[in-house]
């Protein structure tokens, strides 16, 4: 703890010294010296066999994984498995580069949510946090100005927590790993916060994390709140995630062609064992034995009618024979997201209805994939694929007349999304905006007819999805999710293999 403190005051003396650089007040200068200067604690020398042990392995305790820790993930280039310290700095530049002068951006970590009193849900990083700091830990809280550059401020140690929940990185971690230009304790936040704030024009925030984050309640917000001045960040930071780089599309193949195995060991699994519960365990299990840390969503697992429901997640029936099961399934990799759907019969066996149906969702989603290029939009291909399933449902009599409305009863969806950190990644930017290479987006034509639909009858009840993920190249595009079988006959030879084991 010593060597820590020793740490911590030399990290105050240097970031006081930048604000005093900055020409920033005084009185932030002086609010920084005395947080400092009024501890009873004396530094031990920077000799000592403590001080020593713990600068050199500084990387070994920053609460999450890192090259020293985790060889077999990481390189010592990276802050997170395949993203380096370089790609980090340069995301941070160009949101400096798109923020107006006088301006402030206080982006806070994701809350910890609790289950029960004292058991936490398993905790996910806000994809914004987590995209310009590189950080995956709670409690955090990231700046941004043209003045203060990047600046974090970090959970102060707590011998009690750390018993219980194990080290987390602190100030010295802020600078050394996270490559922050500077960084406090964050119960230096109330003093130093408001001084950040004075003179700022605009502020900016993220409005999903920020009623749960200190610097909410701080009058200083709060009076720029009630004067019209804050604004959501997300504006920006969507824009900047919107368009992949090499190392998150690396990431994302990754992450696909894990979701595309595991849903075919899934497949092969539910001839024999055609539980909706089942299933779900089942792509888990694969998803993570292939080193997905967690799943993207609930795995929508509907067999027969269930299908009908667009995110059904009880996923507690049995699958009767003769029946569809629908599986909406995806996994996170190292903070990157998979989004796929598959249906077939467990039996192995499409009857001439099922066949029928998802013949009409086959060729809409193959035509719609290969609409995917450069200066098209999602919502260009979903006005196509409309007007191909009003066609084909009408043919088979499931869809009556012409009213948009009778459509929108059985597929109320549209025809994809941008995918990346977040399922519904970038969501703030308009599905009108002309496609660029490196984009990624899903495409997943569907139709949902309830069992009390006023349809024939062997119809009602079913529910088909076929979706894909397309990344815009330069020349067209590339379907990350190629590996998994759509075709009906690749289907039943697959499902075959399963009877024949």
């Amino acid at each position: 703890m010593a060597a820590r403190l020793l740490r911590l005051r030399l990290r105050l003396r240097s970031t006081s010294s930048t604000f005093q650089s900055l020409s920033l007040s005084s009185t932030l200068s002086s609010s920084i010296d005395r947080c400092f200067s009024s501890s009873s604690h004396s530094p031990p020398s920077s000799t000592t066999p403590e001080a020593q042990a713990y600068l050199t392995n500084l990387f070994d305790h920053v609460g999450q994984p890192t090259s020293a820790t985790h060889p077999e993930l990481m390189s010592p280039a990276d802050i997170t498995p395949g993203i380096t310290a370089q790609e980090y700095i340069h995301r941070r530049a160009r949101l400096l580069a798109l923020l107006p002068p006088a301006s402030v951006a206080i982006i806070a970590s994701a809350p910890v949510k609790m289950m029960t009193d004292v058991v936490p849900y398993p905790f996910r990083q806000d994809a914004d946090f987590f995209y310009l700091t590189g950080c995956t830990q709670p409690g955090g809280l990231a700046l941004f100005s043209h003045h203060s550059g990047f600046c974090m401020f970090m959970p102060d140690p707590d011998p009690h927590e750390i018993v219980w929940q194990g080290q987390i990185a602190g100030v010295d971690a802020a600078i050394d790993f996270f490559k922050a230009d500077q960084a406090f304790p964050l119960s230096m936040m109330p003093k130093l916060l408001p001084e950040m704030l004075k003179g700022a024009t605009r502020v900016f925030h993220n409005p999903n994390t920020a009623p749960t984050s200190p610097y909410f309640k701080l009058d200083a917000f709060q009076k720029a709140l009630a004067n019209y001045q804050v604004k959501d960040i997300s504006t920006y930071t969507h824009k900047l995630r919107w368009i992949k780089s090499p190392s998150e599309i690396t990431l994302m193949r990754e992450s696909a062609s894990i979701a595309c195995q595991s849903l075919i060991q899934t497949m092969l699994h539910s001839r024999t064992y055609p539980d909706e519960s089942k299933l779900a365990a089942k792509v888990e299990f694969e998803c993570k034995m292939r080193g997905a840390q967690r799943m993207a969503f609930s795995p929508v697992v509907g067999g027969g009618a269930n299908g009908s429901t667009i995110h059904y997640s009880r996923n507690d029936k049995k699958i009767r024979e003769g029946e569809l099961v629908l599986m909406d399934i995806g996994c996170e990799l190292h903070g990157y997201l998979s989004d796929l759907t598959r249906t077939w019969p467990p039996s192995g066996k499409f009857n001439p209805y099922q066949e029928e149906l998802y013949s009409l969702i086959l060729e809409t989603n193959k035509e719609c994939v290969e609409l995917c290029k450069p200066g098209a939009s999602i919502q260009e291909i979903n006005n196509y694929s409309v007007k191909m399933l009003m066609k084909g449902l009408k043919e088979l009599g499931i869809l009556k007349g012409e009213m948009i409305s009778s459509y929108h009863q059985l597929n109320p969806t549209s025809i994809g999304h941008y995918l990346g950190m977040d399922v519904h990644d970038s969501a703030l930017l308009s599905t009108d905006r002309p496609l660029q290479p490196g984009v990624i987006i899903t495409i997943e034509p569907g139709v949902y007819i309830p069992p009390s639909y006023d349809a024939p009858s062997r119809y009602c009840g079913m529910g088909i999805r076929i979706e894909d993920e397309v990344l815009i190249t330069e020349t067209g595009h590339e379907v990350l999710t190629a590996s998994m079988p759509k075709e009906i006959p690749h289907l039943k030879a697959l499902l075959k293999m399963s009877s024949d084991k």
